[in-house]
């Protein structure tokens, strides 16, 4: 009953005719894990124009390292030093303080106005253990001078507009340099906020991955659920009520343009593209109970995956696309099941607990991310599919609505926060929380998007 409720809730989406900025943007706030995360220092970089630089590049970059849960900024007081070339560094210094990276930079405006932004990531302890330098052959057998301990060597030219995406950018490189992984922070989110108080008070809006760059793109008296991004990030799917029933939708959020989806009695809900773009999952009661389909969108041809008498939704396709994995009540309660697209053989994949639903896939197909309830309530959990092991990686009030970056690195969720629904965080180990409240409305149904 409790999937029912979720899945009936209506939405009457009203295209914006422009994109336009929200009347507020969240405000991430970090509630735990910091302590635990690995000490780095993001030197202030150094200005060397007259008048001040319109956005601090080395700030951004500190503070998306911060909310990834894996890196703690040394606070710019608790500096020894501020270096701005490799060989001023007081390598010693920062190993004292446990920080094994250091990223220092300077910045510098062209005759066209656009900003030169030249930065190096240094490894701290091999460049102690080095002195700053090495030796090394060369090709030719010549012994030569190695800087090894430089990770990252790079200058970029950047207009004053791109300054913070260009820091996004320079946090996925250090990420990825320190980490093996890929970096996450040019992603953005997609949610939906309610706010009685509005005009329109259901409004769909676009932010990026921290709530900065807020654009509100759909907006609607009636309310709208089930935002979904296409794997290129230009299009989203949703659910409209618009024409007094529910409607699956797809709009492009550049240009506005959009296309109905399905029209069949009754509910259509759940929309979820497929890892190549060319397919729908989706949900459907045309038959009176609820079933999943594939839709293709080239040749709009309708495939129906579940045919019992239970009801299945909130479908999520496995990485490879030749899978999908749903909600089902066929043993009782809700619970979560994988079916093979290729023979319909289907297995159920959760056991503790006494409802499992929303279950999305991390993109390295390793674990299950879904609600879980239990005798304490509605809560995030991580599920190993190789050993069946769960994790409880929240302990927020009502988490429902989990979306995984595309790096597999965090989760992003709606939860309850001083009686409002807001959008948290936690980190796919669960030591890193954080929370994104917005100061005008309720905030739901999150959706990450792919990488940009």
């Amino acid at each position: 009953m409790l999937v029912l409720k979720r899945l009936l809730l209506g939405c009457l989406l009203v295209i914006v005719s422009s994109v336009q900025m929200a009347n507020a943007a969240l405000d991430l706030v970090i509630t735990d894990g910091i302590n635990a995360a690995r000490p780095i220092a993001i030197i202030p970089f150094k200005w060397e124009g007259k008048t001040p630089l319109p956005q601090d590049v080395s700030s951004v970059v500190a503070s998306d390292l911060m909310r990834s849960g894996k890196f703690s900024p040394i606070a710019t007081d608790k500096m020894p030093q501020t270096p701005y070339k490799d060989e001023d560094i007081n390598y010693q210094a920062w190993t004292k303080l446990g920080v094994d990276s250091l990223l220092t930079g300077t910045i510098k405006q062209d005759s066209n106005g656009h900003y030169v932004i030249h930065y190096k990531l240094i490894d701290v302890v091999r460049g102690q253990l080095t002195h700053g330098q090495s030796k090394a052959l060369s090709k030719d057998g010549q012994l030569i001078v190695s800087k090894d301990h430089i990770l990252l060597n790079k200058i970029a030219t950047v207009p004053a507009q791109r300054l913070r995406e260009y820091a996004h950018r320079i946090s996925d490189l250090v990420y990825e340099k320190l980490t093996g992984e890929k970096g996450a922070f040019l992603t953005r989110i997609a949610y939906v906020v309610v706010n009685n108080k509005e005009a329109y008070p259901y409004q769909l809006r676009v932010a990026d991955y921290d709530g900065y760059n807020e654009r509100l793109v759909l907006r609607s008296k009636q309310p709208l659920m089930s935002p979904s991004w296409s794997p290129d990030g230009k299009t989203l799917a949703y659910v409209s009520f618009q024409n007094g029933r529910a409607e699956i939708y797809m709009m492009n959020i550049y240009t506005g343009k959009r296309e109905k989806v399905t029209s069949y009695p009754r509910h259509n809900g759940a929309p979820e593209f497929s890892p190549d773009g060319k397919k729908l999952a989706l949900v459907l009661s045309k038959t009176g109970t609820l079933q999943v389909y594939t839709l293709d969108l080239q040749s709009r041809k309708l495939t129906q995956v579940t045919h019992d008498r239970a009801n299945n939704t909130e479908p999520f396709w496995l990485p490879d696309g030749k899978s999908l994995i749903f909600t089902s009540d066929r043993g009782g309660k809700p619970q979560i099941y994988q079916v093979n697209l290729s023979d319909g053989s289907t297995k159920r994949l959760t056991w503790q607990g006494s409802q499992n639903l929303g279950g999305q896939i991390t993109p390295d197909g390793r674990y299950l991310v879904m609600v879980n309830h239990n005798n304490r309530g509605y809560h995030l959990a991580k599920q190993d599919l190789e050993t069946g092991a769960v994790q409880i990686l929240t302990k927020t009030l009502l988490d429902e609505s989990p979306s995984i970056a595309p790096n597999g690195a965090m989760v992003i969720y709606s939860s309850i926060y001083q009686g409002k629904n807001v959008l948290s965080m936690v980190s796919i180990d669960g030591r890193f929380k954080a929370r994104l409240p917005a100061t005008n409305g309720r905030v739901r149904a999150p959706a990450w998007s792919p990488f940009l």
